[in-house]
């Protein structure tokens, strides 16, 4: 699946327990509506059976809007939903055994925290990298911390795509200006607001000024 690179400008990641009991369809849909360009869903602590439900759920709502889905970490569940790519971290499986098995169509998104990570999932067939943590995290622990300028170090050695992903919110995004990013994952910046269109519009008329 290509995409274009402005499609990467606001890239939401799922996260249910910010919901507060809504569902998440409704609130991916949400975002969405406020400009969200591609969804990744990642949801850790959930079974397997209820992973493929929502899954599909938001595969259908996303062909509806023509916005790309990613799974996160697992090619078993983006091949069950018949999800549009996968993004993998370091210790998730190979970039080259991903594609084997999602084919040349299918984007995959590769983690990377330096240039030496860039250019390895780079060579290994990356469509797009996900660089940080930038400024921290509130999902994972044991991050690595990356500087805004190591990001522009990435986005300089690599032609594809790099998201800036790592506690990003509308406050300290401007400190990414002038780094070269294709734009920002967010997960609370997004799904813990009250308003998620509105939050999400917000967000891109930064990105905008980038």
């Amino acid at each position: 699946m290509k995409i274009s690179r402005e499609s990467y400008s606001l890239y939401a990641v799922t996260d249910s327990t910010w919901l507060n009991g809504e569902s998440l369809c409704s609130a991916v849909e949400k975002a969405i509506l406020g400009g969200a360009g591609i969804i990744q869903y990642r949801e850790k602590n959930k079974p397997y059976y209820e992973k493929i439900k929502e899954a599909k759920e938001l595969k259908h709502l996303c062909t509806r809007y023509d916005i790309p889905l990613i799974i996160n970490d697992s090619v078993e569940l983006a091949l069950e939903c018949e999800a549009d790519g996968v993004h993998l971290g370091l210790d998730d499986g190979e970039i080259y055994k991903a594609r084997q098995l999602l084919g040349d169509e299918k984007l995959i998104g590769a983690s990377a925290h330096n240039v030496r990570e860039a250019l390895s999932a780079y060579g290994q067939g990356a469509d797009y990298l996900g660089c940080g943590a930038v400024f921290g995290s509130s999902t994972k622990n044991n991050i690595t911390h990356i500087t805004p300028e190591i990001l522009g170090e990435v986005t300089k050695a690599v032609p594809i795509p790099v998201v800036a992903i790592g506690g990003i919110n509308k406050d300290n995004l401007p400190q990414l200006k002038n780094s070269g990013i294709a734009g920002v994952a967010v997960i609370s910046a997004v799904f813990a607001k009250e308003d998620i269109t509105e939050a999400s519009r917000e967000l891109l008329s930064i990105i905008d000024t980038l």
